[in-house]
């Protein structure tokens, strides 16, 4: 019988951006799918240094190879500058369908219509909005040096908070990073549904086909 190491070792990984962990783990728990694959998430700082993304996937898709796994890539091109997708193409792997987060969670139509309306929208997720003090305020230096807040933010005319989950806490959150950029706040509901979509779309075949050969 094999060891429940064997196991863990043949679950598809899925290489995953901090950021969008919680959604990723409420989808797969909606799909009853949350043991079938092993989720290693990288760092969402990662964002601000988007070098670090396509170097850290390659490593574990390497180690994912040699155990004979299958993998999926839980990103966007995410800043990357198409370093992410020649990774993948190297090692045979898909990611989500997009550029970023904003894309798959609104939607590309949606998300498209959007920019198009208002190409200078600084976009929030739940996690930004929740993170923003710490990712953007302070890790960007603005409350030490707010002169740095129009270098990095003078081109924007507005904050756009794309929806995973209404709560009232993020709501204020999101409204706070507005605020102090001293922009309006956009709020779009109802930004999750295209990313299940898309998730499930990836993580559904490739569970099924993990379970079959098992």
């Amino acid at each position: 019988m094999p060891s429940t190491r064997d196991d863990a070792e043949r679950k598809p990984l899925v290489v995953a951006c901090g950021a969008i962990a919680h959604e990723l783990v409420a989808v797969l728990g909606a799909n009853s799918l949350e043991r079938a694959v092993d989720i290693r998430c990288l760092p969402a700082e990662w964002h601000n240094t988007p070098q670090h993304i396509a170097p850290a996937v390659d490593t574990l898709l390497k180690e994912a190879a040699s155990d004979n796994r299958r993998c999926f890539v839980a990103y966007g091109d995410c800043g990357t500058g198409g370093e992410l997708d020649r990774v993948l193409e190297k090692h045979g792997a898909e990611r989500l369908p997009g550029p970023h987060c904003y894309s798959f969670f609104a939607g590309r139509e949606r998300f498209d219509a959007l920019a198009d309306d208002e190409l200078g929208t600084l976009w929030l997720t739940d996690y930004l909005a929740i993170n923003f003090e710490r990712l953007i305020m302070q890790g960007l230096g603005l409350r030490k040096y707010p002169e740095l807040r129009d270098t990095y933010f003078g081109h924007y005319r507005r904050v756009t908070w794309l929806v995973q989950r209404d709560d009232p806490d993020t709501e204020d959150a999101a409204q706070r990073a507005a605020d102090s950029l001293e922009l309006p706040l956009v709020i779009e509901r109802d930004c999750m549904q295209p990313f299940t979509h898309a998730l499930q779309a990836a993580m559904v075949p490739l569970a099924i086909i993990n379970h079959d050969a098992s």
